[in-house]
């Protein structure tokens, strides 16, 4: 029988990685994790009004954040990729988010599109998921999946009222 990762929410990396404790929730701690980017959305866009570029600037950082985060987080636990670390998702929704409207109906479908790449994985992502690890593993496979729904979302604005 495996042990249980002891994950520590006392321990702000621990906290971050878990996405404020949300990768913590069951089932789909995945789900739960990009449900806690949406507030950290409506923040940057709607409080903080950012440019497109700082945008881009900060989820960059974020992103380079994240792998320290992920991968030390991981290391403490002793599992490479434990599905509560979701860090990850929270990046990949920014980057889905990224040049969109900020609107109900495109934070919605954003949401929707960055959860089917993620959990679907077409190639090269889940090629990608596969083959590298480590924190640049944990975060690439979702900011290119955010990178996919961000262009299908991007491609679907004409049909969406």
């Amino acid at each position: 029988m495996s042990q249980k990762p002891k994950f520590r929410l006392s321990n702000p990396i621990h906290f971050l990685a878990l996405g404020f404790g949300s990768g913590l929730l069951k089932p789909a701690p995945g789900t739960w994790g990009t449900l806690a980017a949406v507030p950290i959305y409506w923040l940057i866009v709607h409080v903080m009004a950012l440019s497109l570029e700082q945008y881009l600037l900060l989820t960059v950082t974020l992103f380079l954040v994240g792998i320290y985060l992920c991968g030390k987080t991981a290391r403490d636990v002793g599992v490479p990729d434990h599905s509560s670390i979701v860090w990850d998702e929270i990046v990949g929704f920014l980057v889905t988010m990224l040049a969109v409207t900020p609107s109900l109906i495109n934070l919605a479908a954003g949401f929707a599109l960055f959860r089917m790449f993620d959990i679907v994985k077409p190639w090269p992502i889940g090629k990608i998921d596969k083959s590298v690890h480590g924190g640049f593993g944990i975060m690439i496979d979702d900011v290119i999946a955010g990178l996919g729904a961000c262009l299908a979302l991007h491609l679907l604005q004409p049909l969406m009222v």
